[in-house]
């Protein structure tokens, strides 16, 4: 299949302007607006006048020059680029609402602006705000869910300031970097995707994002990936995992993690929150959300190898966690065990049957959801309005499909009481939401 066409309207490939940046979108952007031409007319930028309505009519515009006249231009969008700041960009694709673009000057720095750390910000993908204090990093980020809480979930509701990681750099305990099949003589890079791309990689020999230990054997594992090159006929992702000072690269390898009075143990491979040091705090309040509720029982729907299930159990009768993983239910009834926790069992759910087998009343039974990034499906949350627990703790990694889940929510007859999010991933567009329901 060859490349998709280059779509040349409102924008010709590489056509430079300048813009004055507003504010970031949720995918960590810097966004502006410009006046566009009509198609057909010639190309302008907001420093040149349009042509008159006369010479370019609004109908002839497949844009619809009634988005310019509703929102104030066409939009922009600009890695790297900050709010209040005047910058030089270079239009790489456009899309059917608007347009993306490279930076490729700062004409007027937002005073909020800081020098990276990374030497590699702003070609690895990973990063989107090193060049941002974190202070503003953290209002934007409220800002954001703020936002999508009105455009994707319908409501006007207060957001509370996000809970800070107590590490802005250094506390990524795992990553996978990536590498190629070597081509010819030419090292492949081992690193992360370059920014903008589904494909070229960036080769990063050491990530400011995660721990001391990580990097110490990051640097072991790529002279051992360098000097066998020759003997990959593909390329491979690899691992590394830390616990306690100890780094793990096997994806079959028995992690223990440390979460306040918890020892977690889990598989390398397995999902688990990968900042530990805001964990104490993270799951805390997600304990205390549920029990304010009132509610005497607790089930954790995904519940992994326990962390929210063990966490949450001092504050209830009894508290259930279910899983389709069945290695992940082993790990977690092995580490109730390990912790002395005996109010606590956990289930082998079927995806189609989540809460059967579960006897508590739903009048005082709250639920924590912690869905992939994708939200929860159709199927599951019919089922849980169907049980209608007292409270729902939605915890999620993308604000904007847990704001289109809420909806749903408000509609079964729900009422949103908190927002809380919390920073797990500092220079990052990345956050964690706490949302809290009672019915």
């Amino acid at each position: 299949m060859g490349k998709k066409k280059f779509t040349d309207h409102p924008f010709p490939y590489h056509h430079e302007l300048e813009l004055e940046i507003t504010t970031l979108t949720n995918l960590g952007a810097g966004l502006g607006r410009v006046s566009i031409p009509a198609k057909g007319c010639p190309v302008i930028s907001d420093e040149i006048p349009a042509p008159s309505p006369e010479a370019c009519p609004a109908e002839s515009s497949p844009a619809g020059n009634l988005a310019e006249s509703e929102t104030g231009g066409w939009v922009v969008m600009v890695a790297f680029a900050l709010p209040g700041e005047r910058v030089r960009a270079r239009v790489f694709r456009n899309h059917k609402n608007f347009s993306e673009a490279d930076l490729i000057e700062v004409l007027k720095p937002s005073p909020h602006r800081v020098q990276p750390r990374c030497t590699l910000f702003g070609r690895c993908g990973g990063c989107q705000y090193q060049n941002l204090g974190y202070a503003q990093q953290l209002l934007w980020k409220q800002r954001q869910v703020h936002e999508l809480l009105q455009h994707l979930g319908g409501i006007e509701f207060p957001v509370a300031p996000p809970v800070p990681s107590p590490r802005e750099f250094g506390y990524r305990s795992k990553i996978t970097p990536h590498f190629r099949a070597p081509r010819g003589n030419a090292p492949s890079p081992i690193g992360f995707l370059r920014q903008g791309s589904r494909f070229d990689l960036v080769d990063v020999p050491h990530c400011d994002l995660a721990t001391v230990a990580i990097n110490a054997r990051l640097a072991e594992m790529r002279a051992d990936v360098q000097a066998r090159a020759a003997t990959f006929q593909r390329g491979a992702t690899l691992l590394l995992r830390e616990a306690s000072g100890v780094v793990a690269t096997d994806y079959d390898a028995t992690i223990t993690e440390t979460v306040g009075d918890l020892k977690l143990h889990f598989l390398a491979r397995d999902f688990f929150q990968n900042n530990p040091f805001i964990l104490p705090a993270f799951t805390r309040y997600v304990r205390e959300q549920a029990a304010a509720s009132g509610a005497r029982f607790l089930i954790d729907a995904y519940c992994g190898s326990g962390l929210f299930a063990l966490a949450c159990a001092s504050a209830f009768t009894h508290v259930a966690g279910v899983e389709i993983s069945e290695s992940s239910i082993a790990f977690a009834r092995e580490n109730a065990t390990a912790n002395g926790i005996t109010n606590a069992s956990f289930l082998t759910g079927d995806a189609a049957a989540i809460f059967t087998g579960l006897d508590y009343s739903p009048a005082e039974t709250a639920v924590i959801i912690d869905p992939p990034r994708k939200g929860c499906d159709a199927p599951f949350l019919s089922q849980l309005y169907a049980f209608g627990p007292r409270a729902v703790v939605y915890v999620s990694c993308d604000p904007a499909t847990q704001m289109r889940d809420l909806r749903q929510f408000l509609i079964q007859g729900y009422r949103l009481t908190a927002v809380q999010p919390f920073d797990l991933f500092p220079q990052t567009r990345h956050l964690e939401c706490v949302i809290t329901l009672v019915r």
